[in-house]
C-alpha cells in the first residue's frame, strides 16, 4: 500500500519570551520560533492541519511578536508549491484556534473544518486571559462548514487526531501512520519543543497546567507505541532539520 504524502508548509516566524515557551524558564529572553502547517495528500482526502498566522493581523494586534512572513510563506503560496490550490483542500483541522494556527483558514472556503466542540466554544467566548490567543476570528468566515467532534478521531484511514488538552480546552495532536517509514506525530502546541517532551516543561501560556503535563505524557506514549517520529510545534532547531514543501515524507 502506498503511504500518503506529507508536506510541511513553512508559514514564517514569530518571537515570544522564553518563559512562554517553557513556563518560568529564562524570563526576558526573546525566542524566534517557526510556524508551520501539515498537508496530507491522502487517497481519501486532501487534509490540512493548522494554517499559520495572518501577517496583517499580527502586525495590527500582536506587533510585539515581530512577525516575519514573505508572500511565499502564505497558505495559498505554500499549497501552490505542492501543486494545489486552496479550493483543493477537503478537510481543515486546527490543533486549536489560537491566532498562529488559524490565519489561513479564510482561504479554504471549500473545505470542511473539523473542530473540537469545546475549542470552538472557547474561541467564541474565551476566558479573559485567552482573548489575545483567540484574537484572529477569521477562521469563522462566511460559509464555513464545521464538523464538531470530540474524543480521539480518525480523519481518514491512518490519519488520527488525539485529544491533548491543557494548552487549550480542545487541543488536538495529529498522527499520520506510515507503513514504509516511521509514522509522524505532530504535537501542535501540546509540545512546543523537544525539551518540552523530555523534561515535561509545559508552555507558559495554558488553560490547565495539570492537563498540559498529561498531554505531554500522552504524546510520549503515542510516539513509543506507534513507532512515530515526534514533531514539536515551535522549535527552530528542529524545524531546520526537516524536509519542507515541495519535498515530502511518505508517498512510497
Amino acid at each position: 500500500m502506498t503511504d500518503p504524502k506529507v508536506y510541511l508548509l513553512d508559514g514564517g516566524t514569530l518571537v515570544i519570551d522564553e518563559s512562554d515557551v517553557h513556563w518560568h524558564i529564562n524570563a526576558g529572553n526573546p525566542v524566534r520560533f517557526p510556524v508551520y502547517s501539515v498537508l496530507i495528500e491522502h487517497p481519501d482526502a486532501l487534509i490540512l492541519y493548522d494554517t499559520g498566522f495572518d501577517l496583517d493581523h499580527v502586525n495590527k494586534v500582536l506587533p510585539f511578536e515581530l512577525p516575519e512572513q514573505t508572500a511565499e510563506q502564505t497558505i495559498p503560496a505554500q499549497l501552490a508549491r505542492c501543486g494545489f490550490t486552496p479550493d483543493d483542500v477537503d478537510i481543515v483541522v486546527n490543533s486549536h484556534f489560537h491566532f498562529d494556527h488559524v490565519g489561513g483558514n479564510k482561504h479554504l472556503t471549500k473545505a470542511t473544518t473539523l473542530v473540537h466542540k469545546e475549542e470552538l466554544r472557547h474561541a467564541k467566548v474565551p476566558e479573559p486571559f485567552e482573548r489575545l490567543g483567540y484574537s484572529d476570528l477569521t477562521f469563522d468566515h462566511p460559509g464555513v462548514t464545521y464538523k464538531p467532534i470530540s474524543g480521539d478521531y480518525e480523519v481518514a484511514p491512518g490519519v488520527w487526531l488525539f485529544e491533548t488538552p491543557g494548552h487549550t480546552i480542545g487541543h488536538y495532536s495529529l498522527l499520520v501512520e506510515l507503513e514504509n517509514e516511521k509514522s509522524m506525530l505532530f504535537c501542535g502546541d501540546a509540545g512546543y519543543t523537544r525539551t518540552t517532551l523530555e523534561k515535561e516543561w509545559i508552555a507558559g501560556f495554558h488553560l490547565d497546567p495539570t492537563k498540559s503535563v498529561e498531554a505531554i505524557r500522552r504524546l510520549n506514549y503515542l510516539a513509543r507505541t506507534k513507532n512515530a517520529d515526534v514533531y514539536p510545534s515551535h522549535e527552530l532547531e528542529s524545524f531546520q532539520e526537516w524536509k519542507l514543501a515541495p519535498e515530502y515524507y511518505g508517498g512510497n
